[in-house]
């Protein structure tokens, strides 16, 4: 049985608890939105849009450039660090659209694509990191033999359209 004397000391214990308790969950809460809105940030930002740059090859000479772009018609949220992304790309003169399920992890408020020994139907297996910056992509990438780095500027494809 608590005495008269220890009841305050146990109400300012328990109190302190709970406040921090609250901070923590308001923190965890506060987090949580960021993370929704970095996410529907992302989201916007990758669909509907066309990634036109350079990429470099290993079994090439080491100042030649290869144009080279990408469609991403739909990049959507899953659940964890995973994202179905909706690719459009030409391959050996045939156009494809494949829709991806793809790591992306976050270096601080930067998304990167994350491939480990991933497979792609058809193409074989990648390994990748490419960051996605403001308007521009930056990355390595390697698979089947040979391997490479890929940059350029990430353009909505309505901006393609009207130029």
């Amino acid at each position: 049985m608590l005495s008269a004397r220890s009841k305050p000391r146990c109400c300012v214990v328990a109190a302190g608890v709970l406040a921090l308790f609250a901070g923590r969950v308001a923190l965890a809460d506060d987090a949580s939105d960021s993370q929704a809105k970095r996410f529907a940030e992302l989201e916007t930002k990758l669909s509907g849009v066309k990634l036109v740059g350079y990429s470099t090859d290993s079994n090439k000479p080491p100042n030649e450039l290869r144009d080279d772009s990408y469609g991403l018609a739909m990049v959507k949220h899953l659940q964890g660090d995973s994202w179905l992304v909706q690719a459009e790309f030409t391959y050996g003169g045939k156009d494809l659209v494949l829709p991806l399920t793809l790591p992306i992890r976050w270096a601080g408020d930067t998304p990167v694509i994350s491939l480990d020994k991933f497979p792609v139907p058809g193409l074989g297996t990648f390994d990748a990191r490419v960051m996605i910056y403001q308007d521009h992509y930056a990355g390595f990438w390697s698979g089947a033999g040979h391997s490479g780095h890929v940059f350029g500027a990430v353009k909505r494809a309505a901006a393609d359209k009207a130029n």
